[in-house]
């Protein structure tokens, strides 16, 4: 029963990130009926930036507590997600939103690619250390222990995602996301400035990754250039298995994904006599993307245009 807690912890842990990652996936499909791709290497710009503000920091004015820090590093990993991905938009995708969806497709794919590259050209192609800045003193819960970063990345991603569905629910931006998303052509004859639209969008998407991306290196010690490609993917699948284009299908299907991950990296030794060991909790997410597109395409919440965005 202990392990079975400390996995669902570590399984929210793990889900929480994604559902941060994948409503930036779902957003975007939401709008523009487009996969982006290079948005799990928003995800990883936005750890690099955090790392180099903790560094400026630790020269600048050192002695700071660790929470303060680390909410500077997010404070600034923000706003350079957000240009960093309206950028995209606005070079790599805006012109080819009328043409062939294989298209925008390829373009992602390049995108992420330059991403990588640039990054590795300015923090280097090794694994970077991220500095542990809260306690590591752990938390007992029952017979289980979270850390106070994962406490702090939870409580983090809670306020982002409510923070999210205020905003898509009762504001007028959130209005026009949803006006968007259900007709575009509709939108822009009422008033609606489908441009800014899609701009803001990318820019909240870019936002989530990059409070993912600097909690992601808090919680993993670890960052390198290449990072965002594997948690990309399986935010991707996260948001399939939820519904894509759906913000509740996403917040569900990652945090889904993630217990479904824990737990088969913490069972699938035992299940497979030995055969299997935990390196292969990577398989889940795939296996669980080939399942849910056989079964239910739709995903889990199905996909509803008026919800999209």
């Amino acid at each position: 029963m202990d392990t079975f807690i400390q996995q669902i912890i570590n399984g929210l842990v793990l889900g929480s990130m994604y559902a941060l990652i994948a409503l930036g996936y779902t957003m975007v499909y939401g709008v523009l009926n487009l996969i982006n791709f290079a948005h799990g290497d928003v995800l990883m710009i936005g750890a690099m930036v955090g790392l180099s503000i903790l560094k400026l920091l630790e020269a600048v004015a050192p002695g700071l507590p660790g929470y303060v820090d680390l909410f500077i590093a997010i404070a600034g990993a923000v706003p350079a997600c957000m240009i960093v991905n309206v950028v995209i938009e606005r070079v790599a995708y805006r012109r080819l939103r009328n043409a062939p969806r294989l298209a925008p497709l390829i373009t992602a794919i390049g995108v992420s690619i330059l991403l990588q590259t640039f990054a590795m050209m300015i923090w280097g192609r090794s694994p970077l250390p991220f500095p542990q800045l809260l306690s590591s003193e752990p938390i007992q819960i029952g017979g289980a222990v979270i850390s106070q970063t994962q406490v702090l990345l939870l409580v983090l991603a809670a306020l982002a995602m409510l923070g999210l569905v205020y905003l898509v629910e009762k504001t007028k931006m959130g209005r026009a996301m949803r006006a968007v998303a259900e007709n575009p052509r509709v939108a822009g004859l009422m008033g609606v400035d489908s441009n800014r639209v899609i701009v803001a969008t990318f820019a909240i998407g870019a936002a989530l990754a990059a409070v993912a991306g600097v909690m992601w290196g808090a919680n993993y010690a670890s960052i390198a250039f290449a990072m965002g490609t594997l948690p990309g993917l399986k935010a991707f699948c996260a948001a399939v298995l939820g519904g894509i284009g759906n913000i509740y299908g996403a917040m569900i299907g990652g945090i889904l994904l993630g217990i479904i991950e824990s737990l088969g990296a913490g069972y699938i030794g035992d299940l497979t006599g030995g055969f299997l060991g935990s390196h292969y909790q990577d398989i889940f997410a795939f296996v669980v993307l080939i399942i849910v597109l056989t079964i239910r395409p739709s995903g889990i919440m199905g996909e509803r245009v008026a919800d999209r965005a």
